[in-house]
C-alpha cells in the first residue's frame, strides 16, 4: 500500500507539476512570458464573470425568481 502513495506522489513531482517547473524556469528568462497565462486566465474569468452577471439580469427581467418574504422555509 504504502508503494501505491509513493507512486502518486512520483507521478506529481516527474510529470504532474511539469508546467508549473516550466514556468518558473522560463520566470527567470523572461517574467512577460511567464505571466501571460496569467493574465489570460484573469481575462477568462472576468469573461465568464460578465456572462454570468448578463444571465442573472436577464432572469430577473423575466420576472421568474420568487422573491416573497416567504419563498424560502428557513426566513
Amino acid at each position: 500500500m504504502k508503494d501505491f502513495f509513493y507512486g502518486i506522489a512520483d507521478f506529481f513531482v516527474n510529470y504532474g507539476f511539469a508546467p508549473y517547473d516550466a514556468l518558473r524556469a522560463m520566470e527567470l528568462e523572461n517574467w512577460w512570458t511567464a505571466n501571460v497565462f496569467s493574465w489570460l486566465f484573469i481575462i477568462i474569468g472576468f469573461v465568464a464573470f460578465g456572462y454570468w452577471m448578463k444571465q442573472l439580469q436577464i432572469f430577473n427581467d423575466n420576472n421568474e425568481e420568487d422573491k416573497s418574504i416567504s419563498a424560502h422555509s428557513f426566513l
